[in-house]
């Protein structure tokens, strides 16, 4: 098979929020896709996770999906075995919860870091040199400057996951450098949020959120009491975090255009997916009141360890080289996190047996 027949991308955490997205927007693009995850973030559902079960009936597409957790090579190596055109590869499976990490640091090393290797040596052993990493703007550490360009300085990492996203970046970089039969291209997402337009999928967290878009909107709905706001004093309009919020729509679409790259044998890129707009937590909770029609209670807690008072993006080399530019509003991603969320308000598990 030639290197233009195999058209196949191989998604790692293709069962996630993040991944489910990027499968739709994959298939619709024409690539046929294959996803591989351990489900350790994702409700499983009785044949393969509710979330690509959704995204089957979206696409009308049948997913090949495998069970698989990096760290097992053996499993990994049959998933290139059967899937012989598998020509691309993007890895989003990691845990990416900030504060299990410093609690956890080990687990996240040996799943993310050792994960990751296990992945580019059975790549390397299949012949496929083409990865898109889902990186994150935790690489920068505390800003230095703002907006934050890719020339920005990185490895201040204000904790173990956002050092390990920056340890993968360091490996494939070097990968890169050792072989020009490598092209890499590393995405620094920003914050992302919003839901598909059908509200089939979107995010749905096991256990406690950890990010602020399903906790507000899980208050919203009527499923948590109030929201946590960590920190109050931090030298932003409203003394909230201030963050970059990207619909997860267009994030998904900034990974179609990231393989497109690879048609020109890229060699290593780097790219961050924001909207170069930052809005902090309490402008968040109004934008849900407003897209909810409910009230979101909250509460002032302290700040939480190794959280940055602000962070938002300059996306203008994606638009540049990748031709691509966020394109969904505040408003729009706040109603589509609604529509998901209204719909399914104990996410996935409802939808398989009536009961959370």
């Amino acid at each position: 098979m030639t290197d233009s027949e195999k058209q196949c991308v191989l998604v790692t955490g293709g069962a996630g929020y993040i991944g489910s997205h990027t499968v739709i927007e994959l298939i619709q693009a024409g690539y046929p896709v294959v996803v591989l995850d351990n489900l350790v973030n994702s409700y499983k559902g009785t044949t393969q996770p509710m979330s690509l079960q959704r995204c089957e009936e979206i696409t009308k597409t049948t997913i090949p999906f495998y069970e698989v957790d990096l760290l097992d090579k053996d499993a990994v190596r049959q998933v290139f075995k059967k899937h012989g055109d598998i020509g691309f590869v993007i890895h989003i499976a990691g845990l990416k919860a900030v504060g299990e990490s410093c609690d956890l640091p080990l687990l996240y090393y040996n799943n993310n870091l050792v994960g990751t290797i296990t992945l580019l040596e059975v790549m390397k052993e299949f012949g496929v040199y083409n990865i898109v990493f889902s990186s994150s703007a935790t690489v920068y550490g505390d800003p230095q400057y703002l907006p934050i360009d890719e020339k920005h300085p990185v490895g201040g990492c204000t904790n173990p996951y956002g050092k390990t996203k920056y340890f993968i970046e360091e490996m494939i970089k070097d990968l890169c450098k050792s072989s020009k039969q490598w092209n890499a291209v590393l995405l620094r997402y920003f914050n992302p949020i919003g839901a598909h337009i059908s509200g089939l999928i979107g995010e749905d967290p096991q256990g406690h959120p950890n990010n602020l878009m399903p906790y507000i909107s899980q208050v919203a709905v009527g499923r948590r009491p109030e929201l946590s706001v960590f920190g109050s004093d931090y030298d932003t309009p409203d003394g909230t975090g201030v963050r970059d919020y990207i619909h997860v729509v267009d994030l998904a679409q900034g990974h179609v255009a990231a393989i497109k790259k690879f048609k020109e044998n890229c060699g290593l890129k780097v790219y961050n997916l924001g909207t170069g707009v930052g809005y902090s937590v309490l402008q968040m909770v109004k934008a849900v009141e407003k897209a909810s029609g409910n009230k979101v209670a909250y509460k002032i807690c302290p700040r939480r360890p190794g959280d940055v008072a602000i962070s938002y993006a300059n996306p203008e080399l994606a638009e540049r080289e990748l031709g691509w530019k966020a394109q969904k509003g505040l408003q729009e991603m706040c109603e589509d996190v609604w529509r998901w969320q209204s719909k399914n308000p104990m996410g996935f598990r409802i939808a398989e047996n009536g009961s959370e």
